[in-house]
Order: C-alpha cells, then sequence, then structure tokens
C-alpha cells in the first residue's frame, strides 16, 4: 500500500494518451466502476494517511499522474484532493505541490456518528453541549437585538405545539437552541451548533421515543418550561440568568439521558438467560 518508486511522468503534448495502468495491490489498485471513483479515492487516501502507510510530510504525485497511474481523469483526482484538504489530511503549498499534513494539521474536529448509538457517549455530548451552551445564552442575553428575539419567539411557539400535541419536537429544539447561538452574533458558536445539530436531533428523537405516548405531552411540557426560562432571562438581558437557566436545562436533559440509560441496562439484565 506505499506509493510506487516511479510514478508515471506526466506526458508531453506529443506522446500518446498513456495505457491505462496495470492492476496493482494498494493505493494504486484500479478504482472500482460501479462506485463513485473520487468517493474510492478519498477513502483509500484516508485510509493510508491515518494508519501511516502515507508519511507526514510527504509529498503527493501530481493530478495529472495520479490521474494517468489510477486510470482516472483529473477531475476525479481534483475532487479528491479537494475532500482530503477539507479533511485537514493533506495541505496544498503554492508552486511545491501537495503534501500529507504533519499530525498537528490533520483532521479538524468532529464526531463519529457511529459512536453515538451508545447512551453513554450521548452522555459525553451533553457534557460538552452544558459549558458551550451555558455560555451561549449568557452573551445572546448580553448581544441580542429584535431579530433574535422574534427567531426565539418563533421557536418557542413551534415547541409549544409540540408540547401540546405530544408530537416530536426534535428539529423545534435545535432551532430554539441555534436561535440562541445566533444572538450571541458569534459565527464560531453558530457553525458549532450547526454541525452539532444532526447528532442533537438524533438524540433528542431517541429520548422522546423512549416516554410512554401518553406522558410525551407532559415530558415536552416540563422541557418546555426550562427552554421558557432561558428565552425570559435573555429577554431581560439577564446575562447570569441565562446561564444558569441554561445549565438546569442541559443538567436535566443529561439526568433525562441517565435514567434512559439506566432503564435499557435494567432490561437488557433481564433478558439475560439465567446461570
Amino acid at each position: 500500500m506505499t506509493l510506487p518508486d516511479h510514478v508515471p511522468p506526466a506526458p508531453s503534448s506529443a506522446s500518446p494518451p498513456p495505457r491505462p495502468p496495470a492492476p496493482a495491490a494498494g493505493l494504486f489498485a484500479p478504482l472500482h466502476p460501479a462506485r463513485s471513483l473520487s468517493t474510492e479515492l478519498i477513502e483509500r487516501f484516508s485510509r493510508d494517511i491515518i494508519d501511516g502507510t502515507l508519511a507526514p510530510g510527504s509529498r503527493l504525485p501530481t493530478e495529472q499522474q495520479l490521474g494517468a497511474a489510477l486510470g482516472v481523469s483529473r477531475t476525479v483526482v481534483r475532487e479528491a484532493m479537494a475532500a482530503l484538504r477539507g479533511e485537514g489530511l493533506v495541505i496544498a503549498r503554492q508552486g511545491a505541490g501537495v503534501f500529507v499534513a504533519e499530525h498537528d494539521h490533520r483532521r479538524p474536529f468532529r464526531i463519529d456518528p457511529n459512536t453515538l448509538s451508545s447512551l453513554t457517549n450521548m452522555l459525553a455530548l451533553m457534557e460538552l453541549r452544558t459549558g458551550l451552551e451555558s455560555e451561549a445564552a449568557g452573551l445572546a442575553a448580553q448581544r441580542r437585538d429584535g431579530d433574535d428575539l422574534r427567531r426565539l419567539d418563533l421557536a418557542l411557539a413551534a415547541l409549544e405545539q409540540a408540547a401540546h400535541t405530544g408530537t416530536d419536537a426534535a428539529k423545534a429544539d435545535v432551532d430554539f437552541h441555534g436561535a440562541i447561538m445566533v444572538a450571541t452574533h458569534n459565527p464560531y458558536y453558530v457553525d458549532f451548533l450547526r454541525y452539532l445539530g444532526q447528532f442533537i436531533m438524533r438524540g433528542r428523537s431517541v429520548r422522546a421515543m423512549a416516554v410512554p405516548p401518553g406522558e410525551r405531552a407532559k415530558y415536552l411540557q416540563r422541557v418546555q418550561s426550562e427552554h421558557r426560562a432561558i428565552r425570559d432571562a435573555i429577554v431581560e438581558r439577564d446575562e447570569a440568568a441565562a446561564r444558569k437557566a441554561a445549565q438546569h436545562h442541559l443538567r436535566n436533559s443529561r439526568k433525562r439521558y441517565g435514567r434512559l440509560r439506566e432503564a435499557v441496562e435494567k432490561r437488557a439484565a433481564a433478558d439475560l438467560p439465567g446461570i
């Protein structure tokens, strides 16, 4: 899976088109035509960079050389390199080429969604949110304007509707917390919650589904009272109260996840065969 000692040179304008490379193992094996070629190339490079097969700091062949070696177009190679740069796995240096990123520059912050099938990991995510969103609520109370309050109230109204009907409120919940982030007037808060939103919706839906249908409206109303406390503190520009209300809400959410985890563990223990 190492880079070959010799990569076919870029053909000159007078040279005949390069022949497709012979089958080879590892990175330079022919790409599977039934899949997206750029996707497969991204996966190959990602795997070889992460496991160290491609050493940090090593220079990659040019787009033309890679295309000739792999039997794909430069467009496919270009798309793959752009995605790898976005993941922080490679770095383009003007006039020098593309290089494997050093360890300290690899991969921006990300959460593997597969890990969130565990309620323990969902609790860990809630801990992360508690510190982040408590501070965001305080900043929102300090900086909010009229448009921010309108966004908060629209999201709160959607949550109220869900609470009265007992329907799923996952999207409205993300919209409410997103409105708080927008009210900080700090784009990094907005971007971070936008990234976390996909996981928050999943966790919120799982937690709500664990509540018996007959108790769902009462459950949502209880959560909604916590949302109203955050909103009211932001309206009053009370930074301390906003932080406290957000912290109270998120800590209660962690407790709700904790109870769900305990119930799941008890059911799993009860299903074990007797010894």
